[in-house]
Parts: C-alpha cells; sequence; structure tokens
C-alpha cells in the first residue's frame, strides 16, 4: 500500500542519544589523571569490562608506545590509535558495557572527539592540578612519550585543556581517593 510521502516513515526522526542506556563511558585527560586506574575501580565497581585503549594499540602494532612513536613517528601513532577506538566503538555497540580508558592525546585529537561525540557514549574528563599531573608522571617511572621538561608539559596541558573540556562531564582527581571519584562518576551518569 502506497502511503502519501508525509505518511511513509522514509525519515525517521534523530533519536535523542542522552535517552539512550550508557553501553560505554570512556574516561579522558592528561597524563597522570588517573584514567587507567580510575578506570579499573569504576570498572570493578559497575560490573563492567575495562579496556585501556593503549593496551589495545600495543597489541595491534606489536610493539610498545614509545617504540611506535620513535619508529613510526607521532602521526603513526595517532591513526593507529584512531583504528584501535573505531573498533572498541563498534565492540562496545552490541557487545558488554565498557569503561575505557584513553591515551592522554586522543581526546586532543578532532576527528576523536568527532567519533566520541557522535557515538553518543559517555565522556568523563578527568582533572587534576598540574603540579599534581607533573609529579605524578615524573615519579611514575613510565616511559612516556611526550614527558619532556616541565614547561614543555604544561604547554601541552594548556594546549589539550580546551579539548578536554568538551568531555560531558568532568571530575577532579587531585588529591582525592578513587572510591570517591568512583561514586563521584556514578552518581553523574545519566539515569535511564
Amino acid at each position: 500500500m502506497k502511503g502519501t510521502p508525509a505518511a511513509r516513515p522514509d525519515r525517521l526522526p534523530p533519536v535523542d542519544r542522552s535517552q539512550l542506556p550508557v553501553r560505554a563511558i570512556f574516561l579522558v585527560g592528561f597524563m597522570g589523571a588517573g584514567k587507567t586506574t580510575v578506570g579499573r575501580a569504576l570498572s570493578e565497581s559497575m560490573g563492567w569490562r575495562f579496556e585501556d585503549l593503549d593496551d589495545r594499540i600495543r597489541a595491534r602494532e606489536g610493539r610498545s608506545i614509545p617504540e611506535i612513536f620513535a619508529q613510526s613517528g607521532e602521526a603513526a601513532f595517532r591513526r593507529s590509535e584512531r583504528a584501535a577506538l573505531e573498533d572498541l566503538l563498534q565492540e562496545v555497540r552490541f557487545g558488554p558495557p565498557t569503561v575505557a580508558a584513553l591515551g592522554g592525546g586522543a581526546f586532543a585529537q578532532p576527528e576523536v572527539v568527532h567519533l566520541l561525540e557522535e557515538s553518543g557514549n559517555v565522556t568523563i574528563f578527568l582533572d587534576a592540578p598540574i603540579e599534581e599531573l607533573w609529579r605524578r608522571c615524573s615519579s611514575e617511572g613510565v616511559d612516556r612519550p611526550l614527558l619532556r621538561q616541565r614547561s614543555e608539559f604544561e604547554q601541552l596541558y594548556q594546549k589539550r585543556r580546551p579539548y578536554y573540556l568538551r568531555a560531558r562531564v568532568r571530575v577532579e582527581t587531585g588529591s582525592r581517593a578513587i572510591q570517591n571519584i568512583v561514586e563521584e562518576i556514578t552518581g553523574a551518569l545519566p539515569r535511564t
């Protein structure tokens, strides 16, 4: 049966993604903000799986993040990062609910911001004072390709901060207990 163009559902109205159940939470922020630590605790608290995007990149590439930077450069790393995120977004559409920690530079890439905004998943910016971020990063003994001098560290943070502020929620992690951060995040999630 043919109906009038107005009667046919050729075009469905846009979906208000804020009303859909949360399938994934993406933690973003600068290096040292606690994305992996908070992510693991949050996923455990919620009974969700945890994914660290850097671990996924290492598995895809068969080498460490510093090796990728040294051997192929930052542009190649960012391409691999975006591909790993696209794979993860496909998985969370129909797979188990997931908490994911992104690398410090991921959400500072416009195409990554766009992918996450389009996905409708929750993005949470974990923030801390620059002094605390520097202290955490310089004392933990992790090889971070973009951790150099304090002045460069601060400039990079200031450059990335406007992107981080596009996340749906901002949570302060400086000098706070992990459990308190987890409780704040779960309290800020949309209710469905």
